[in-house]
């Protein structure tokens, strides 16, 4: 292969779109742009949600109500699979996890899933634990101990 026998895959290069070159073309008389209007007319471009001066539909809406998506208690997933690679006997918490790769992101703290087959005895430290992880964790020989965080104070004003 040299570069002269280059070229590029099939279907990687389009013909130009040739505009105004006759009605049979396809793209004659108005070239693409519909009818008369504020569109129609060269350099025009309407910012998204621009709706000819009338109140937009995003600001016509009423905004009320209360998410509680903030306050949400997220924690980071680990499968009881993944613990294998720990040493027999040892104690696995969350800096544990991190340590190794299998914990990363700011969350608030870990949570140990029944997905997989553990194979090794361990001590568990963790925020939480699902019962199916807690019935393979015991299986072993192994102990689940939970930690819970205490939520930060609220400024005071």
């Amino acid at each position: 292969m040299r570069l002269h026998n280059l070229k590029p895959r099939p279907g990687a290069k389009h013909r130009r779109k040739r505009l105004g070159q006759g009605e049979s073309s396809g793209h004659g008389k108005t070239s693409g742009r519909g009818g008369k209007g504020q569109t129609a007319r060269s350099g025009s471009s309407i910012r998204i949600g621009f709706e000819g001066g009338q109140m937009p539909l995003i600001r016509r809406i009423p905004k009320r109500g209360f998410n509680n998506a903030r306050f949400a208690i997220v924690r980071i997933a680990v499968n009881v699979g993944d613990l294998n690679q720990f040493e027999n006997g040892a104690r696995v918490d969350e800096t544990a996890l991190r340590s190794v790769g299998l914990a990363n992101g700011r969350e608030d703290g870990v949570k140990i899933l029944g997905t997989g087959e553990l194979t090794k005895k361990l001590t568990v430290i963790a925020s939480a634990v699902s019962a199916s992880a807690k019935a393979k964790i015991e299986a072993q020989g192994g102990t689940v101990e939970i930690v819970t965080r205490k939520p930060a104070a609220p400024a005071k004003a």
